[in-house]
């Protein structure tokens, strides 16, 4: 139970002073900042004032006073308060002042104030009792820096008050220590007799007081434990007197229970017994005979409820107390004793303490305070047999802690080197007395009943096994053995190790194996077993001293008893003489024998030179000797024994060792019976039969020792071998194993873990702890034969060059895929029985694993299962899709499926176990790094499955059905604790900052928020459960917030998020770290996911902006500079593209994206909402000044500076290193691969792996022999890997630089259209806009880069906001450099078109960029200037520019035709009204006049034509016969399009050349071929669109207007215009007559527009009698037109002309 507020300081001086004790914290200034802050505390910590009536009296008169506060209390809360009292008993008023303290911490634990009260007090107690004790363990440790020792001894005198008060004051806080274990104990009875009492009434249980309950015994027997640490660190310290011993021998009889409370005194009786019975710990020899006398005398005047213990206390006080006799000094105050009688008298002092059981007490003190996370049969059945009857500890409270253990450990080696060296003498008369009464009881006994256990004294046994529990694990301390050949020690090592009995060789060999725990003190284990006068005999006298030969020597005569029968009576034996046979008749023999194996063992996986040694011994066959141990009639435990030994000799194997052992293996599973020596040797084999192979595994499988350690050493033998590592691309085993007797392969194995083990042995095995122990072995197998399995060799083989059978070591990728074990395991992963196992293993009650160490089976198994699952999910669809259908072609038919044919992926599974959704969120809050990242990106996958987040049936409960995953979570009220420890996981700590990226608090939000953010992207489009841990109410397929919810209160994990977002740092100094950046940038991707999508879009924009996030975010911006440091390198540094900075750049990038796409929706926001007061504070912000709530100003970088990242070109490397050697080879799986960050560890490793085959390739076809080609090829790898990450770290930099322009660019173009400025003011803005944006545009355009575009819609946005009237026409100075900017503007625009191979889609804007200058000053006044040097720039321009305009007008897609079309038109305005014929020239030559002209004829078959493609009738497809490209445009486009080109026309008509180069280009010809006017209006044109109509007689007019033009331009004196023009109107008189009909209001109506529905009427009736298009609006304009044909009819004297039309005449007139 954790709570934030009140106790984050403690919690963060724990977390230093950990970090300190790890030798990991980096700021210990800070420690001990916090440290003094907290002396009062520590103080009076163990001040606890009980309850009383004159409190309870004050808090029941209704008031309270809390410092210079007073409270007004209600009656509730004063019930509550003296309940608190009641339960902790405290003083009231405290407990009101704990109760109101804690009331935000009842709220965020969903419990009551009195539950929150009670955890609060006990965590505060506890946190500073572990801090004191950390604090105390590193001033007494002497290995600590002598400063910072120092300043922890001063602050401990601050604390103790010792410093400048009196020394008794360290005695008293030893005596307030005392009290308080006391207190704990009465506790903690009172607590469980609470408990039984409720169960023995009948009383219901409260919801959630169990838990509670549970929390109390834990903290109090946590706290308890640091009690007895804390005064054992004080006793070493020197801060006691004599009268504290005396105080602690005054209390230890009152110890009633053998339980951990009772074990939390003995490193503090063994500190006392050190610290002032030791002459080696500055006291005298006075003080130590005063007490030497008071604990003789209390064995009989004070009884000990723990006998055992009092005894065992004896023991260590006469191993320290006796060294004040060793040497004797003249002038000593003990002269004169009678020594002689004061040493009978502690001799026979110690033996009634061994009679009462002292040593049997401290072992087993050692054994379960040393509890091992995993099984240890072999010493467990040694230290049980030593132990006998003798009762364990009762577990009632919480688990011994490691620090704890190791605190009794380093007390128990103070016992161990006392009583060595002290009491030498007690030793030996141990050994001569064991040795005697063995050697009595055997020689009495008959040889059959030897194997029978009998009762004889095993001090020294026990004795050499406590110094294996003092001494394991802990390698410093054992150095003590190995330091000094002369030493006290290693001669006990050489005396102990010889005249050894049965037991004692056991006990020998365990404590040998604890004192080389590594490599050094391993190898020096291996020479003192090296005997070289040894003659390797089997018969050996036990009076010479261990070592090997005689190790081998009874294995072997063992195994040689297997061999010839198990069941061979066995002859007598005499104790003392060779060994025979019958030695290992003795009850101990197996125990023995087990020792033997564990210290071989031992000793070969810590030393490689003893494991070389065993391996290339020259008369033993270390594989032969421990398969015929592992015959099926040895105990089981042997058996386990021998394959943990063969597990050792596989240490750092090589793949020849493993073949070895893995043909021995199998040979010795398909036949038993036969030597493996003989079974490893090539031509000796024999050919067992499959029914030998089931027998060996069925016995394998009875007994969990067995099962376990074989499966251990199949773990072992699949792992690849030291020259394995890579590409993985060989098998796990010779791939012709087995294949003499049964199908090749390591298939029986796998079905002997799954199918005997996993799914049968492991459910049936009662034990929690074996169960536990198997799984996690078996889970390490699986994990270990997927992850071997490498698929991309697969996907390389289906995608590359490169020929992968050649290049695996494999024989052909066929086999790989075959029998690799990935397949057989993969396929037992889809059986029912499997999958119900590997779910059980996953989900363990969350209380267990939360307190379990990360070495416990139950948290290893945990973890496992998770791994495999995750594994599983990755590989799924390459099993499915590629290797089961290959063994299916290649199977013979043997094979025998395991599999669930329904199944058909593994959420299919796991959709019938949705409660692993709550455990994996649980696991995620633990606080283990490994097991939450593990966690979270299993439930990364399942949660963003749709398969597993379809919505589920509506219930009782929920009135419309929502998410099954997220309604896994809300069913038992799960979802609360998951979001609260995701919560607790992402509060930012600065401690995370100087533990760097290893810490654990970063690496969990690292991988939160990439679960998050792969949900939210995966599922945007419905609610699921990263929705609901942000703290959003999912209903159905709707997101909202509840009214009183964590959300609303802004403490939800979304606002936590939020606030990473804004104070994370970056860096130090200006400088941008990788790994801090990375966190932000994941916090803002979750923050624009949500953004963006619109289930969350509101909710989002309102949080955020009641969190001044805008604000916040811009106030932290900095200016990119070429000197700016990412990890170490600047931007400027050439090999920056080649390293991870270029990443960090990309994140930095990203965040700036994302908080500029920001801005813009909430400008937009505010704009639409019309807030003008928030509208103006975000602009003000944009600009550079922020507006805090306070209304203070601060400056931030305004947006223009923001373009900071456009200044950086990003290239990748210059060469290329492709020769001959990789020439050939398609890089194309690779590079195809997803391009992005989750996948870019993956994408790196199908590079290296292609190189890697590439390179085997070579080699096998004989390229590389040449040592000068090898190395040339490896260099060139090297550049290629190099040049691969260039390339990639480039791409991803171009892509996000794309996406910042373009949001830089949206928001500025937001922000100068709705900024509050008058006329010049904007233009001012405008102009400074565009001098940022057009020096960069014209560089981008002249690389023809993506950026370029957005640059130039950029500025075509702002251009069309600039109001040319009043900036341009102005003779002012100020107008004189907006028209020189804006002209700028244009050249720049100019330029850009012509570039070479240019990008057709920025072309078209540069054209409307072009087009809009052009327009603005035509429409301007004053500016003749202008005009002229417009000209100019176009003619200096060249006829590139011109020929480029002209090609896109003719043949460009989409609407580029159209803009280049009016761009022409506006450049030929521009040199008409200079009276430049440049244009008419221009176009004259590039002949685009004539297909202006020519285009009309085709106008009515292209409109017909685009109405027929597939009866489209708002687009058509326009084929460009240049490109042989199809185009799908819109029929208004298209109008628009042709309407452009008449007006070009027209332009170019208005003058006399022009005229005359339209009049040459066949105008009336292609106007009579369009056949546009020679259709009757009164049947009118069948468009389905209802505007069709009108856009009729638009094309109508805009013909007739060019026709007019022209005539007009050509003059009346061109006759030859003036018959023409005459003829045209006489060709369509017809439709000049309609047109004149409908502009008279005859037959339609009325005029000017009426109706045209009406029945009757040709204008509403196509040709079929149909509806055909109706006018638009029902009117049509054709002033305008019956105008242009008066005014062609009196240019052309038409009527005079033509006397066939008086009748219309008359009608004219």
């Amino acid at each position: 139970m954790e709570v934030p507020g009140e106790l984050e300081g403690l919690r963060a001086l724990h977390q230093d002073l950990s970090a300190l004790d790890e030798g990991q914290l980096q700021n210990i200034d800070r420690l001990c900042d916090e440290l003094r802050a907290h002396i009062a505390a520590f103080r009076q910590l163990l001040d606890h004032p009980p309850k009383n009536d004159s409190s309870r009296k004050k808090l029941t008169s209704g008031s309270l006073q809390v410092d210079e506060d007073e409270f007004a209390v209600n009656q509730e809360f004063q019930d509550s308060s003296i309940q608190l009292a009641d339960a902790l008993d405290l003083d009231e008023i405290e407990s009101a002042k704990l109760l109101l303290n804690t009331q935000d911490d009842a709220q965020f634990l969903g419990r009551s104030g009195v539950d929150s009260a009670t955890v609060v007090f006990h965590e505060r107690r506890q946190y500073l009792l572990e801090c004191l004790r950390i604090l105390l363990r590193g001033a007494e440790n002497p290995e600590t820096p002598e400063p910072l020792r120092q300043e922890q001894l001063q602050l401990v005198s601050e604390i103790l008050e010792v410093k400048d008060g009196p020394a008794r004051n360290g005695s008293l806080y030893v005596r307030k220590c005392f009290k308080a274990m006391a207190d704990s104990e009465r506790w903690l009875h009172a607590l469980t007799e609470r408990y039984h009492g409720a169960l023995a009434l009948g009383q219901p249980t409260v919801p959630g007081q169990n838990e509670l309950l549970t929390f109390q015994q834990l903290s109090l027997g946590q706290q308890h434990e640091s009690l007895g640490a804390i005064v054992t660190y004080l006793v070493k310290g020197g801060y006691t007197a004599t009268d504290d011993f005396f105080k602690l021998l005054e209390h230890l009889p009152t110890l009633e229970r053998w339980n951990h409370i009772a074990v939390h005194y003995v490193p503090v009786i063994a500190a006392f017994t050190s610290q002032y019975g030791s002459p080696d710990n500055g006291g005298n020899v006075r003080e130590a005979r005063m007490l030497h006398q008071r604990i003789m005398d209390g064995r009989e005047s004070s009884t000990w409820a723990l006998h055992n213990l009092q005894a065992a206390a004896i023991t260590w006080w006469l191993a320290e107390y006796s060294g004040w006799y060793q040497e004797q000094h003249l002038g000593s105050p003990i002269q004169g004793a009678d020594l002689e009688a004061e040493a009978r008298g502690r001799s026979e002092a110690f033996v009634q303490a061994l009679r009462d059981g002292a040593l049997q007490c401290t072992l087993s003190i050692c054994s379960q305070v040393c509890v091992n996370d995993s099984s240890d049969p072999a010493r467990n059945g040694l230290t049980q047999y030593l132990l006998g009857d003798t009762p364990s500890l009762s577990a009632e409270v919480a688990e011994i802690s490691p620090s704890f253990r190791d605190l009794c450990m380093e007390q128990m080696e103070s016992f161990v080197g006392g009583f060595i060296t002290n009491m030498p003498d007690t030793l030996r008369q141990f050994q001569s007395s064991e040795d005697d009464q063995r050697k009595k009881i055997l020689g009495n006994m008959a040889p059959a009943a030897r194997s029978t256990i009998y009762d004889q004294d095993l001090h020294l046994e026990r004795f050499l096994l406590i110094i294996a529990y003092a001494f394991d694990r802990r390698v410093e301390a054992a150095e003590i053995f190995w330091a000094d050949p002369d030493g006290n020690m290693y001669g006990f090592l050489q005396w102990a190790s010889k005249r050894q009995s049965t037991p004692r060789v056991g006990a020998f060999c365990e404590m040998l194996r604890s004192i080389s725990q590594d490599e050094v003190s391993a190898t020096a284990a291996h020479h003192f077993l090296l005997d070289e006068g040894s003659t390797g005999s089997t018969r050996m006298r036990r009076s010479s001293p261990l070592s090997w030969s005689q190790i081998f020597s009874e294995l072997n005569l063992y195994g040689a008893k297997l061999r010839e029968s198990p069941t061979t009576s066995r002859p007598p034996i005499r104790y003392g003489g060779k060994a025979d046979a019958g030695d290992i008749n003795e009850p101990e023999s197996a125990l023995m024998l087990e020792c033997y194996l564990r210290l071989m063992a031992h000793v070969c996986r810590e030393s490689s030179v003893a494991r070389s040694w065993l391996w290339t011994h020259e008369t033993v066959n270390v594989m032969n000797v421990m398969f015929t141990l592992a015959d099926g009639s040895a105990p089981p435990r042997l058996q386990a024994c021998a394959f943990a030994m063969i597990d050792a000799m596989l240490v750092n194997k090589t793949r020849d060792i493993g073949s070895l052992v893995w043909t021995a293996l199998d040979q010795w599973a398909s036949n038993p019976n036969t030597s493996a020596l003989a079974l490893s040797r090539p031509g000796k084999s024999i050919a067992p039969s499959n029914s030998m192979e089931e027998i060996t595994f069925g016995a394998l499988s009875r007994t969990f020792n067995q099962a376990n350690e074989f499966i251990a050493l199949l773990q072992s033998l699949v792992h690849p071998g030291v020259d394995e590592i890579g590409l993985n691309d060989v098998l796990p085993f010779p791939e012709q194993l087995g294949a003499a007797y049964r199908m090749a392969g390591m298939e029986p194995y796998v079905d002997f873990v799954f199918g005997r083990i996993f799914t049968s042995k492991v459910p049936l095995t009662d034990d929690h702890l074996q169960a536990r122990l198997l799984t996690n072995n078996v889970l390490n197998f699986a994990a270990t034969c997927l992850g071997t399995f490498n698929e991309n060799l697969v996907i390389l083989a289906n995608q590359s060059t490169v020929s992968v059978d050649t290049a695996i070591e494999a024989s052909s990728l066929a086999a790989y895929a075959r029998l690799h074990p990935f397949s057989r395991v993969m396929e037992w992963f889809f059986n029912d029985r499997v999958l119900s196992a590997l779910f059980a293993a996953a989900k363990q009650d969350i209380n267990d694993v939360g307190r379990a160490s990360p070495t416990a089976p139950i948290f290893l198994t945990v973890l496992r299962a998770i791994e495999v699952m995750n594994r599983i999910m990755d590989l799924q669809s390459t099993y499915f899709e590629i290797v089961r259908p290959l063994i299916k072609l290649q199977s013979s038919g043997h094979r025998q499926p395991v599999l669930n044919p329904t199944l058909a992926s593994f959420e299919d599974s796991v959709a019938t176990n949705l409660d692993l959704i709550v455990n994996l969120g649980l696991y995620s809050g633990l606080g283990n790094q490994e097991l939450a990242t593990s966690s979270l990106k299993l439930l990364e996958k399942l949660a963003s499955s749709r398969r597993l987040n379809a919505f589920a049936k509506a219930t009782s409960r929920q009135q419309q059905g929502g998410n099954r995953l997220v309604g896994v979570l809300e069913q038992d009220g799960d979802l609360e604790r998951v979001r609260t420890s995701f919560i607790l996981a992402m509060q930012y700590d600065e401690r995370e900052l100087a533990m760097g990226p290893n810490a654990p608090g970063w690496t969990t939000k690292y991988v939160m928020l990439d679960f998050l953010n792969h949900c939210l992207t995966s599922l945007s489009d419905r609610p699921n459960v990263a929705h609901a841990l942000l703290g959003f109410s999912c209903t159905g397929s709707t997101l909202s917030v509840e009214a009183e919810g964590a959300f609303t209160r802004q403490t939800s994990l979304f606002h936590s998020i939020v606030r990473l977002a804004a104070e994370y740092p970056e860096g130090a100094d200006g400088s941008i770290e990788g790994w801090l950046t990375s966190i932000r940038q994941k916090s803002m991707s979750v923050l624009s996911t949500l953004r963006a999508s619109p289930l969350t879009f509101a909710l989002t924009m309102v949080e955020l902006r009641e969190a001044d996030f805008l604000f916040a975010m811009f106030l932290r911006q900095a200016v990119l500079t070429p000197h700016t440091n990412l990890d170490g390198l600047t931007l400027v540094d050439p090999s920056f593209v080649q390293t991870p900075a270029a990443s960090v750049l990309e994140h930095y990038l990203e965040q700036r994206c994302f908080l500029l796409e920001y801005s813009t929706s909430e400008l937009r926001l505010v704009a639409a909402e019309g807030s003008p007061t928030l509208k103006a504070r975000i602009l003000s912000t944009l600009f550079g000044s922020t507006t805090m709530p306070d209304g203070a100003q601060l400056p931030n970088v305004p947006i223009f500076d923001l373009l900071d990242f456009l200044g950086f070109d990003f290239q990748a490397l210059a060469f290329s290193p492709l020769t001959k050697m990789f020439g050939s080879v398609d890089f194309s799986a690779v590079n195809d691969s997803e391009n992005s960050a989750r996948n870019e560890a993956a994408q790196v490793l199908m590079m290296e792996q292609l190189l890697a085959l590439r390179l085997n390739e070579l080699r096998k076809n004989g390229y590389l022999e040449d040592g000068q080609e090898q190395e040339k090829a490896l260099i060139d790898a090297e550049g290629l890997m190099v040049l691969f990450k260039s390339e990639k770290n480039v791409r991803a930099l171009e892509s996000i630089r794309s996406r910042t322009l373009q949001a830089w660019s949206n928001l500025l173009t937001l922000a100068v259209g709705h900024c509050e400025l008058d006329q010049g003011g904007r233009t001012s803005l405008i102009l400074q806009s565009l001098q940022t944006v057009t020096p960069r545009l014209e560089q981008y355009a002249a690389e023809s880069s993506p950026e370029a575009l957005i640059l130039a819609k950029l500025v075509q946005a702002l251009l069309f906001q600039v109001d040319f009237t009043s900036s341009v026409s102005d003779d002012s100075r100020g107008a004189g450099l907006v028209d020189d900017r804006l002209f700028h503007v244009f050249r720049t625009s100019l330029r850009a078109i012509s570039v070479p191979e240019g990008d057709v889609n920025l072309r078209e804007v540069l054209y409307n960029i072009c087009f809009r200058y052009l327009s603005g000053v035509a429409e301007s006044s004053g500016s003749t200037t202008r005009q002229h040097s417009i000209v100019h720039t176009i003619k200096t321009s060249g006829k590139k520019v011109i020929d480029t305009i002209c090609d896109d007008a003719y043949g460009g897609s989409g609407t580029c035709r159209a803009s280049a079309v009016l761009f022409l038109d506006a450049l030929t305005g521009a040199a008409k009204r200079e009276n430049s014929s440049y244009m008419i020239d221009s176009l004259a030559r590039t002949n685009f006049i004539v297909v202006l002209v020519e285009a009309i004829r085709d106008i009515p078959n292209e409109l017909r034509d685009s109405e027929a493609q597939g009866k489209m009738p708002k687009s058509c497809c326009i084929y460009d016969t240049n490109a042989n490209i199809a185009y799908h445009i819109d029929i208004p486009l298209l109008v628009s399009y042709y309407s452009s080109k008449l007006a070009l026309l027209l332009t170019i008509s208005q003058t006399r050349p022009g005229a005359t180069q339209v009049i040459n280009a066949g105008l009336f010809q292609t106007v009579r071929d369009s056949g546009l006017f020679s259709a009757d209006p009164d049947l009118g044109i069948s468009f389905n669109n209802p505007s069709a109509l009108s856009k009729y007689y638009t094309l109508l007019l805009s013909v007739v207007r060019v026709i007019a033009s022209v005539v007009l331009s050509r003059g009346d004196q061109n006759q030859q215009t003036l018959d023409a023009a005459r003829g045209f109107l006489a060709e369509n008189r017809a439709l000049v007559v309609a047109v004149f009909k409908r502009q008279a209001g005859i037959g339609v109506g009325g005029r000017n527009g009426v109706d045209g529905s009406r029945s009757g009427s040709g204008f509403s009736r196509n040709g079929n009698g149909n509806s055909g298009g109706t006018i638009e609006s029902g009117k049509v304009d054709v002033d305008e037109l019956v105008e242009l044909f008066v005014a062609l009819m009196v240019m052309t004297g038409f009527v005079e002309v033509s006397s066939s039309l008086n009748g219309l005449r008359e009608f004219v007139c």
